[in-house]
């Protein structure tokens, strides 16, 4: 019963105030007499967006750091993240400015998707159906057959082959998916 009230104690204890981060979170920490551990937590200026927290208080609120981090050393960190957006940006112009020299032509505007490979030379090295249809051909019988699928089927003259355990037909008169494998 002692601890129960002594977390519900814990509750209307005051709360020491850390800090504050650029955006207007404010971070406070409490000592637990039960756990002998320091609570630490944030409460956020506008709405709750985790995203809005920056990586120093992040590891501070974990535990990861013994102490929240000073307002010097979180300037001192933003300029250094300033410093590589302008090296980074500074380096691709340099880039471009290489490339161009050597004759390349390519700039490079963006990062993102790059033009496929072509395929014509690869389809070539695949045979023709088993009817022996060209490919414009084949698509065509394919684009029907899709268009035929909602219409009801008619009758064929073949009756439908049976399904069995064991291959049937070689060469021009095989199949494909006319065998299963026994189960």
């Amino acid at each position: 019963m002692s601890r129960l009230w002594a977390r519900v104690a814990g509750l209307f204890r005051s709360k020491s105030f850390i800090g504050a981060d650029k955006t207007g979170n404010k971070y406070f920490s409490r000592m637990e007499e039960i756990d002998v551990k320091e609570k630490r937590w944030v409460v956020f200026r506008r709405e709750e967006d985790p995203t809005s927290v920056p990586v120093e208080w992040i590891c501070w609120l974990n535990g990861q750091r013994k102490r929240a981090p000073t307002p010097e050393e979180l300037a001192e960190l933003e300029a250094r993240r300033e410093r590589v957006k302008l090296n980074v940006a500074r380096l691709k112009k340099e880039e471009e400015e290489r490339k161009a020299r050597e004759g390349t032509g390519r700039k490079i505007t963006s990062i993102g998707k790059v033009e496929g490979p072509d395929l014509t030379s690869f389809v070539r090295h695949f045979p023709a159906d088993s009817k022996g249809d060209k490919p414009e051909e084949a698509s065509e019988e394919a684009d029907q057959s899709r268009s035929k699928e909602h219409e009801p089927e008619s009758v064929t003259a073949e009756p439908p082959e049976p399904k069995t355990t064991e291959p049937s037909g070689s060469g021009s008169s095989f199949r494909p998916g006319t065998w299963q494998p026994p189960s």
